[in-house]
Formats: C-alpha cells, sequence, structure tokens
C-alpha cells in the first residue's frame, strides 16, 4: 500500500468524527470517499460511485446499542453507545469506499484490490493518538507556557478559557486546512449533498434530486457541531475540577472525555428537536463551522447519498422500524 495511499485514508479517519451524524431513532448519514452511508434505526447503507461511474452499495441489518445493552437507554450512557456505533458503522463504511476507489473497474484484472485489514486498525491508532496529541496535549502544553508568561492566567477560570479558545483554534485551522485539498473538498461536498437528502427526508416531501437541492447543507445533528459542542463543554467542566499539575490536567482531560461526549450528545439531540430554544445557540457556531465542512453538491453526488438513503429505508421497512422526525 502506498504512502499516497495511507495519508488519504488517514485524513478521511481524521474527518469521521466531523462527517457523521448519529441518532437512534433518527434517520442521519456520513460521507465517506465518493460517497454517502445513511443510517435508519435498524438499518446501514452506504452507496459509493466508483471510479467507472457505477453507483455501488452494501447495505446491512444494524440492532439499536439500546436494545443490545439495556444500560445505553438511559441520558448520556445513550450518547456514548450512539457515538460508538457511528465510528463503528463509520469505518465499515469507510473501508467500503476506499476498496470501490481502488476497483478501477477494468474487466480484465482477476483480483480485486482490497485495503489490507491491518490497515483499518492501524489508521484507528494513529487517530486516537492524533486526536490527544492535537486536542489535549498541545492546547494544554501551550496555555502552560502563556501562563509562565503571564501569571494572571494561572487561575482556574482564566487557564482552562484560553486551553479551550486554543483547542477551537486548532480545530477550526485544522479543518480550513484540510479542506483545501481536493480530495476532502469532494468529501465536504458528499457531506453536503448527505444534509440535504436528509433535509428533504425530514420535510416530508418526496426524496429527489431537484427537492434535495433546495435545502441548505448544515444540520444540527452533524459531527462538526457535535465536535464543537464537546469542546465548549470540556472548557466549563475542566473549570470545575481543580488539579494543578500539568500530568494531573492532561488525566483529567482524558478522564473526563466520556462524560463530556455523553452530555455533549444530550445538548446536540435537544438542541435538534428545539431549535428556537436558548441551549439551541450553544450549537450555532457548529453550524457555522458547517461552512467549511460542507459544500455544495453536484446532481451526480446528490443522488448518490438518495441511493443510499433508498437502500437504508427499504432494509428499514423491512426491519418494522419506527422513525422519528426530528
Amino acid at each position: 500500500m502506498s504512502v499516497r495511499t495511507f495519508l488519504r485514508l488517514f485524513a478521511h479517519v481524521q474527518m469521521l468524527p466531523i462527517l457523521e451524524s448519529g441518532e437512534e431513532t433518527l434517520v442521519g448519514g456520513q460521507a465517506v470517499m465518493e460517497g454517502v452511508m445513511m443510517r435508519a434505526p435498524h438499518s446501514y447503507c452506504v452507496a459509493v460511485r466508483k471510479p467507472s461511474g457505477e453507483i455501488v452499495a452494501e447495505e446491512m441489518s444494524v440492532p439499536r446499542m439500546s436494545e443490545k445493552y439495556r444500560l445505553l437507554k438511559y441520558p448520556v450512557l445513550r450518547g456514548l453507545g450512539t457515538l460508538i456505533q457511528a465510528m463503528s458503522l463509520g469505518m465499515k463504511a469507510l473501508k467500503f469506499s476506499a476498496n470501490a476507489a481502488l476497483d478501477e473497474g477494468s474487466q480484465s484484472v482477476n483480483v480485486k484490490k482490497e485495503l489490507p485489514a491491518w490497515m483499518m486498525t492501524v489508521q484507528v491508532i494513529f487517530s486516537v493518538l492524533f486526536f490527544l496529541v492535537v486536542y489535549k496535549l498541545v492546547p494544554l502544553k501551550l496555555t502552560e507556557i502563556l501562563a509562565n508568561w503571564n501569571p494572571s492566567l494561572k487561575g482556574q477560570i482564566a487557564f482552562n478559557a484560553v486551553d479551550g479558545v486554543i483547542r477551537l483554534a486548532i480545530f477550526v485551522i485544522f479543518l480550513f486546512a484540510i479542506s483545501r485539498a481536493n480530495d476532502i473538498k469532494r468529501v465536504f461536498q458528499y457531506h453536503g449533498a448527505e444534509h440535504k437528502v436528509v433535509f428533504n427526508f425530514e420535510s416530508g416531501k418526496p426524496v429527489s434530486i431537484e427537492n434535495a437541492q433546495k435545502f441548505v447543507t448544515w444540520h444540527p445533528r452533524c459531527g462538526t457541531s457535535f465536535m464543537f459542542v464537546i469542546m465548549l463543554i470540556s472548557m466549563l467542566c475542566y473549570m470545575l475540577v481543580p488539579v494543578h499539575t500539568f500530568a494531573a490536567k492532561l488525566a483529567i482531560r482524558i478522564a473526563l472525555l466520556p462524560l463530556i461526549t455523553g452530555v455533549s450528545y444530550e445538548l446536540i439531540r435537544f438542541a435538534a428537536k428545539r431549535r428556537g430554544s436558548f441551549l439551541a445557540l450553544l450549537t450555532a457556531p457548529g453550524l457555522w463551522t458547517q461552512r467549511i465542512t460542507t459544500k455544495s453538491p453536484s446532481d451526480e453526488q446528490t443522488a448518490v447519498a438518495i441511493h443510499a438513503l433508498n437502500g437504508a429505508m427499504q432494509l428499514e421497512s423491512q426491519q418494522g422500524g419506527e422513525l422519528v422526525i426530528a
């Protein structure tokens, strides 16, 4: 496997938390390489346009995490279960799309190209380390340097406020920088297609390219908004934990991740259903940031998203699942 392919896949894996939108009782999805994954309560379908122009798809039944594990039906905990499942399905969809991209559709080649099994495992390990270093270690170290230069920043509130601002700045700068890559630009177009099609479905109007293209590309349940809310909630939580050494601060930032993730999920869920509420204002920066992570799709890209939705809906009807419109 070439270094270019490895780095390309690494960039896409970094986008998974930003591109996915998961909710057990709602329709949501995720952009992948040249395609879209759509998820219904009990069903999953990923559709990808191959280099030959053909649309290929993969469908499967997916039980809710709260149905498999009763503990995960409760607030906060359900967010962790949903996120873990969404990331797992996202990796599966990404692998399917990457394999489709490697398949040039040549009839003369008998051996189908696929990513080696170890590739995705290495990508997950790299991604976790990247997240911890870039969004936990680096902001904390930079804040400590600034606090040593300016002692007024050593207070509990001031220190964590600066740490949070640096983390948000890194997040936005990273998104803007990676959005310049042509490959990621296309993923962001498919991200926009996914949102438009979900909006079209939620409106109750017949799902079509023409109808979907009338909607905006930013959606309150998007992973971009979720990441932004996580960072805002993190800032507030760290202010309440009185630790003083660098090691203790780093450990707390890692230990509180499950709790912060669960609380953030509940907030996003609330905001999606009550878009005019005060708490929904906390998700507004995430919607603004989606101007970076979503782009207007072409009709061909929108058609792929519709293909994925139709596949998920057809399988869902067979499962007898109940859909709830946010």
